[in-house]
């Protein structure tokens, strides 16, 4: 009899990459490479918490169709015997946990009680991996007895059964890999493979609430063939597309070094030739804001697809919040990132998009807040606005202590903070004073977008967007429209992180 393996996929959210389906972590990858490995002719599935979800409400959704449930969205080809399959495996890798705040309108990550209940069916060895590992090493007594062993930051065929606190060598990584072919054939849509491309922070000085150091205090670079290769491996198993994103900056790989991103961008253009997303993720204003960034930048544009994205952790305009928690990034220095990225990519490529534009990420509840934060934050906005630069999208969220960041030894006194009580009026008036007027600019009433698809429908209606690096969602108000229906988009209106358009008669 073949035995049976599964990674069961709860979703990981973290600065440095993002696991919620269509995207695909390399958590996953590692856990299917390493059980593969370790158990030669095993048969692995792989099953999210969605299909546990459907089978322990016997079969149905949580909302009535046609309206799309964001519980069990993600369902495998597993779905309906996903609580057998976890009972009847000799082995069940949980991937699983959120280092940052996340909510999508498609997804609810698996929490510690939909695990703890996904592992009662469970009958053989139990191991975790992913963000929530550190979390229930930092909690023992809440976790006690769930999992036989827990990896922190990789899993290999070597340490599968014995648990990790340390990165794995990359080579060791690339030893394990094999065809993945039987992994993305178990997933009805369309993955994004995140790809890593180094470990650890290029910054001489860490910021207070980073996790980055704690996965690798020193800074691991792959080499751009192990990278095509693996890109290889997935390309011939399907995959279509790619983002490098698993890293806090994509302009630093290897030391901004402008060849090797060349090479690595080129490369994959040319072993993927029918790739139909190549984006990127992550990227420090410093880096961006030197003179090859400037080059980098023109790189990414030149040879990525278009309706890309660099966001840029300006984390707080705010000088004594930049004091105290070690920014580093200045205001001065962060326009000199937004115009290198403008010049070099707010051209529209054939699908209508900007080819590369900025993104914003603003933190709140750090150290050093006060009222004054908020205005900081919103005149230097203000002044990005006025110098008519385009931003692809801003991301404002309140700070995490993560357990073993110095921000956690302060994390006590973070209630205190003027954001804990003014959180969301704060950031409605981000949302309305620069984030509506921008999407307006970048996507003006009229602009025809083609190639997107439906992908959620609820009460305001069918969402619509193309896959891409925090791609624009668009909203066709009263519509029902069957998830996976392709359409050519109008924009008709715009409201904050969203815009709103009609179908176009074919």
């Amino acid at each position: 009899m073949t035995a049976s393996m599964v990674i069961l996929d709860c979703y990981t959210v973290e600065p440095s990459g993002l696991g919620v389906p269509p995207y695909l972590s390399a958590y996953v990858r590692q856990s299917y490479a390493a059980l593969r490995r370790a158990r030669p002719g095993a048969d692995v599935r792989y099953v999210t918490i969605d299909d546990v979800r459907w089978c322990l409400a016997g079969g149905r959704p949580a909302v009535e169709p046609p309206l799309s449930d964001r519980r069990t969205y993600s369902a495998t080809v597993n779905r309906d015997k996903a609580v057998e399959l976890l009972r009847d495996a000799e082995a069940v890798v949980v991937v699983a946990g959120d280092k940052v705040p996340s909510v999508h309108l498609h997804a609810v990550n698996g929490s510690q009680d939909d695990i703890a209940r996904a592992m009662a069916c469970v009958r053989g060895r139990r191991y975790l991996i992913g963000p929530m590992a550190t979390w229930a090493l930092s909690e023992p007594a809440s976790w006690a007895g769930l999992f036989d062993a827990v990896h922190t930051h990789t899993v290999t065929s070597g340490t599968l059964a014995l648990g990790s606190r340390t990165p794995a060598p990359y080579g060791q990584l690339e030893q394990d890999r094999a065809d993945f072919g039987e992994l993305i054939e178990q997933m009805p849509w369309s993955p994004v493979a995140e790809l890593e491309l180094y470990r650890g922070c290029t910054r001489k000085a860490f910021c207070r609430f980073c996790n980055e150091p704690g996965k690798a205090p020193v800074v691991a670079h792959r080499t751009v063939e192990d990278v095509l290769a693996e890109a290889e491996q997935l390309y011939a198993a399907g995959v279509r597309h790619f983002r490098l994103g698993q890293q806090t900056c994509f302009f630093s790989y290897q030391g901004r070094n402008e060849e090797a991103i060349r090479a690595l961008l080129g490369g994959i253009c040319e072993r993927c030739p029918e790739l139909e997303m190549l984006h990127i993720d992550n990227a420090d204003p410093l880096a961006v804001a030197a003179p090859v960034g400037r080059r980098i930048a023109a790189a990414v544009a030149e040879l990525c697809t278009e309706g890309n994205c660099a966001p840029m952790g300006i984390e707080s305009f705010d000088p004594a919040v930049i004091e105290r928690n070690v920014l580093t990034c200045t205001e001065e220095i962060l326009l000199r990132a937004v115009e290198h990225v403008n010049e070099a990519g707010a051209v529209r490529g054939a699908g209508g998009l900007p080819k590369l534009l900025p993104g914003l990420n603003l933190i709140y509840g750090l150290p050093g807040e006060s009222h004054a934060t908020h205005l900081a934050n919103l005149k230097a906005l203000q002044r990005i606005y006025d110098a008519g630069f385009l931003c692809h999208r801003t991301n404002v969220r309140l700070a995490r202590a993560f357990p073993g960041t110095p921000l956690a030894e302060e994390e006590a006194t973070l209630d205190a903070l003027p954001s804990a009580t003014h959180f969301e009026t704060w950031k409605a008036d981000i949302d309305q004073i620069w984030d509506r007027p921008m999407k307006e600019r970048v996507y003006p009433a009229g602009l025809d977008i083609p190639g997107v698809h439906a992908y959620f429908v609820d009460e305001q209606g069918t969402w619509f967007r193309r896959l891409g690096s925090y791609a624009i969602q668009i909203i066709e108000r009263g519509a029902t429209v069957p998830v996976g229906t392709p359409a050519d988009i109008t924009v008709t209106g715009h409201a904050p992180r969203v815009i709103y358009g009609t179908r176009r008669a074919h």
